[in-house]
């Protein structure tokens, strides 16, 4: 075990965890010379690609002068935490890297108060010192500050630090050392990363920590093996939390992690990290282990959610025009399967057998979810995202969930970001200049004011500013947050859209739609001017004449429509409202399609009565 090392690299968002870990397998030997390798080969999802950033947790492994390094890339966004906390249970030690310029974000205070409360001792790496405005000085005493403030042990406070260009290629022991390879931080990780203190002797047991489903292999679990080694084809028995055995099989296979792949082996010491199949029932957080001896490994809990959302079937008039899968019985193992393997979603049966709860961390984590299902040939419904409320056991008040908001912000919009974290209860913690004609604000503020702000902090800071969030800890409930200010505009009737009647509308409001689209009864097709919903005809077309003008519909000019990315129809529809989502298309709508039966539902709620 004393040539192993188990290690992993935590960061947040765009500070360059995944181009470092392409430099440690390159320069490694990892790759063949000359093979034809694609830049941020760890991000290998097509939505980790298309978004730029890390979703699941991935392995790998180098080899530095007889000694191999796993390397774990985890997620860097806090939606995905649940990610970060089960991989630090399987590693020795943690590399905290943080952007040069920015310094320490909410991420990198998330994820590094986790690895402390453990005891790992973290390897600091100030990256992209090839910035110009990169002030590497500062931002290590801002680190400094960060490991005190969490209650970092004087061990802990005296890390190690390196400064590197994951882009460039290079790591120094100093910012003005020879910039030439990744060596010295290959040096200081076999240094300074104890070997796993796994016993090689006693009976096999592994903690599962990732769940995937492989095309070939089924249910395959990844964890670091605790004790005593693995063999291929070996019986073992899986185990929960509470010590009850789940199933009795054999580990049909064990992979190895060589370089990007997973490479079959014979068996795997203590110490390891290893991915096994053939179990159909255990999971993240089970025990799998000899046996003779069915002792459970302690799995450390994961923060609990912050958010719920309702999945239902989709039931509008266009629904089957895209998807292949559009049952209840569908929906609901596909949502069950996410939970079995990710801990940081829940999944709740309501008394509609149609209708899911699902509980996450975040709008980006419960987006992703949906945006994968709607990829797989899924269509459901969606409804408006909702805090989840406790009670505090002190007081037996009702306490919300309040985050940490860390915006950098052009100079100009600064008053405007005030303002508007104002409206939503935001508290002003801290406020200083961060370079480049930009102040970075940091708030406290409540979850519940900022679900669907963050596409209008992008109109109202004209793109330029960058917002980064946290959960902070529980709070007493703030006052009521302003809802939509603006109405919406409502179809009346079903068909395809007409230029003519949409050409008439765009001075009642904002069009989600084109000419062409398909609408029904009760989709929403724009934005009222005003703060009340308006049921609008979109299929009109023009009246014949005997002195009809020449032309025709296609020499009408609209304004382009206003497009919603799926987390932008999450945060925008109010509590009466879904959001439908194909594989196609992402519509707004009103719950109740029928405009009667919608007046009849409002005024019932007006009135208090309960819903029919």
């Amino acid at each position: 075990m004393t040539g192993l090392r188990n290690i992993a690299i935590i960061a947040h968002v765009d500070h360059g965890k995944t181009s470092l870990i392409d430099q440690l397998l390159r320069q490694s030997g990892s790759f063949r010379d000359g093979q034809q390798v694609a830049d941020r080969i760890m991000d290998s999802g097509a939505l980790e690609r298309e978004r730029g950033i890390t979703i699941l947790a991935k392995c790998a492994s180098v080899m530095w002068k007889g000694v191999r390094i796993n390397l774990v890339d985890t997620p860097g966004h806090a939606d995905f935490g649940g990610e970060v906390e089960r991989i630090l249970t399987m590693v020795d030690g943690v590399l905290v890297l943080v952007d040069a310029t920015e310094g320490p974000m909410p991420q990198t205070k998330f994820v590094t108060a986790k690895a402390l409360a453990l005891g790992l001792r973290p390897i600091v790496v100030i990256n992209k010192l090839d910035r110009p405005d990169q002030r590497a000085e500062e931002v290590e005493v801002e680190i400094f500050d960060l490991f005190a403030a969490l209650g970092a042990s004087d061990e802990q406070l005296d890390f190690t630090m390196l400064y590197a260009s994951a882009r460039e290629g290079w790591s120094a022991n100093s910012p003005d050392g020879p910039r030439e390879t990744m060596a010295p931080l290959f040096n200081t990780i076999v240094a300074h990363v104890p070997p796993p203190t796994a016993s090689a002797d006693a009976s096999f047991a592994m903690l599962a920590t990732i769940l995937e489903n492989d095309a070939y292999l089924g249910r395959v679990l990844i964890g670091r093996v605790e004790r005593g080694t693995a063999r291929n084809n070996a019986p073992v028995v899986a185990v929960g939390r509470d010590g009850e055995p789940l199933e009795t099989a054999r580990l049909t296979k064990l992979l190895a992690f060589r370089g990007v792949e997973r490479v079959p082996v014979a068996e795997v010491a203590a110490g390891d990290i290893v991915a096994v199949a053939g179990l159909r029932h255990a999971s993240v957080a089970d025990t799998v282990c000899d046996p003779e001896h069915p002792e459970p490994i302690p799995a450390r809990p994961v923060d609990p959610p912050t958010l719920s959302m309702y999945f239902s079937i989709n039931d509008s008039p266009l629904a089957g025009n895209d998807g292949d899968k559009l049952t209840s019985r569908m929906l609901g193992a596909r949502l069950y399967r996410e939970a079995e393997g990710n801990v940081a979603i829940s999944v709740g049966q309501t008394e509609d057998e149609n209708v899911f709860e699902v509980r996450g961390r975040g709008e980006l984590q419960l987006g992703v979810l949906v945006e994968t299902m709607r990829r797989e040939g899924y269509e459901l419904s969606l409804s408006r995202p909702r805090v989840l409320l406790r009670t505090d056991d002190r007081t037996g008040g009702r306490i919300e969930p309040i985050e940490e908001v860390v915006i950098d912000v052009d100079d100009e919009f600064v008053g405007v970001v005030i303002g508007a974290m104002g409206e939503r209860h935001g508290e002003m913690i801290d406020m200083g200049p961060s370079g480049g004609g930009k102040t970075r604000l940091v708030f406290h503020a409540p979850s519940r004011g900022l679900i669907g702000w963050h596409g209008k902090f992008l109109n109202e800071t004209r793109g330029t500013g960058v917002m980064s969030r946290i959960f902070h800890a529980y709070g007493p409930v703030k006052g009521p947050v302003a809802g939509r200010r603006a109405g919406v505009l409502v179809a009346n009737g079903a068909g395809r859209a007409v230029p003519y009647a949409l050409a008439a509308l765009e001075e009642r409001g904002e069009l989600f739609i084109d000419r062409g689209a398909d609408v029904y009864e009760g989709m929403i097709v724009g934005e009222h001017s005003r703060d009340v919903d308006l049921a609008v005809n979109v299929l009109r077309t023009k009246k014949l004449t005997n002195i009809r003008a020449a032309g025709n519909d296609d020499a009408i000019r609209l304004t382009p429509p206003r497009r919603l990315s799926l987390e932008d129809a999450i945060g925008y529809i109010e509590d009466d409202e879904l959001v439908e989502v194909t594989p196609a298309h992402v519509r707004l709508r009103k719950r109740v399609l029928d405009a009667t039966a919608r007046k009849r539902e409002s005024r019932r709620h007006a009135s208090g009565a309960a819903p029919a």
